[in-house]
């Protein structure tokens, strides 16, 4: 073979310009090659595939020879099939929470008593209110102390509690007031036996549990105090309770858009919809035919204020039942939880509807 330069200028090497023909391939000036990297010379495959020195069959090249090349005659790995997709978890079913044979069955004792008392005996239906404040404070006071190490005095709190209510159902509101501020001196007064690191939040929480538990309930006894007050309770206990009912029934079965999530995440705009159509119809029917000189209309109003106020308190209690980091107040009440969680609802209702009736039809 000649050992001349490929692609070599004409008269370089031996053999001068006029021997022999110009080599094959392009031409390149002298330029042109000193810039040009030379071709890497690749040696043609067998079929068999390549061999070594001796002959042997040699193991191909793992990638391409070229980053442009693609290696079609690489042997392909069979693919493994597609896993298919795990199958759709079946739907569940809706739950209510809670027992609610237990729920229906305690409701309806309840019911039970708080009618036999109302209409039998008026002090006796009293009497009922004074022990639910009672246990109610208990409650409260006992999670404040387990949850956020507060001590909020019971005893005070328990006495002037079930002071409050009789005072207001002998003496009206100004007897509930009177009770109330000794209530609250009773209160600091009290705490002062013990040391005093943490005074003013247990005196602080105190006072919060004198107001939001027996000085609301009292609105109740002062229901109680007119001519038909049997019938006045009794339309605001129903009021509420198909408020209740009606916010639940509707937010169980329509529920999509949660109205609070950060404080309840259960209740939703759907389910006030529904409190507020159930609390007007029921208010309408209620003044209608159980007040004296009630109207249908005013019954819609005080339907559509029942409604509001309930959902505020029971958004009220779930706010504190969040801080304190508890689903209920107690146990005593089988598929309700404690006497608070009954009460979240009724106590800032009983402000409101005693209010519009004494503007509606009087407070005698």
């Amino acid at each position: 073979m000649n050992d001349s330069s490929w692609g070599a200028p004409a008269g370089s090497g031996r053999g001068g310009p006029d021997q022999g023909p110009a080599p094959a391939g392009p031409a390149y000036d002298r330029h042109q090659a000193a810039q040009t990297r030379p071709m890497p010379i690749v040696p043609d495959v067998p079929a068999g595939g390549f061999q070594d020195g001796h002959g042997r069959g040699a193991a191909h090249p793992s990638g391409p020879l070229f980053r442009d090349e693609t290696p079609h005659e690489h042997p392909q790995e069979p693919m493994s099939s597609p896993t298919p997709p795990p199958p759709p978890a079946p739907r569940q079913k809706k739950s209510a929470g809670r027992d609610l044979g237990a729920a229906i069955g305690v409701g309806v004792g309840l019911g039970a008593v708080i009618i036999a008392s109302l209409f039998i005996w008026k002090p006796a239906f009293v009497g009922v209110i004074a022990v639910a404040v009672v246990v109610g404070l208990w409650e409260l006071t006992s999670r404040l102390q387990e949850r956020k190490a507060i001590k909020a005095p019971l005893v005070p709190l328990a006495v002037g509690g079930a002071a409050m209510v009789v005072a207001g159902y002998v003496r009206g509101p100004e007897g509930a007031w009177v009770a109330m501020a000794l209530t609250a001196l009773a209160v600091l007064v009290w705490r002062m036996t013990e040391p005093p690191e943490g005074y003013l939040k247990d005196v602080t929480a105190g006072v919060f549990a004198a107001f939001y538990v027996p000085f609301l309930a009292t609105f109740v006894a002062l229901l109680l105090t007119a001519d038909d007050g049997p019938q006045r309770v009794l339309t605001f206990l129903i009021l509420t309770v198909v408020s209740d009912t009606g916010a639940y029934a509707v937010g169980w079965r329509f529920g999509k858009h949660k109205l609070a999530p950060r404080i309840s995440p259960g209740k939703t705009r759907e389910g006030l919809v529904g409190a507020v159509a159930f609390a007007m119809a029921a208010g309408a029917l209620c003044m209608e035919f159980m007040i004296d000189e009630g109207a249908w209309w005013q019954g819609l109003i005080l339907g559509l204020a029942v409604a509001a106020s309930a959902t505020l308190g029971d958004l009220g209690e779930s706010m504190i039942k969040r801080d304190l980091g508890i689903k209920d107040m107690g146990t005593l009440l089988p598929g309700h939880g404690g006497i608070m969680d009954r009460l979240d609802s009724l106590l800032p209702t009983a402000p409101v509807v005693w209010l519009l009736l004494a503007l509606f039809v009087g407070s005698g």
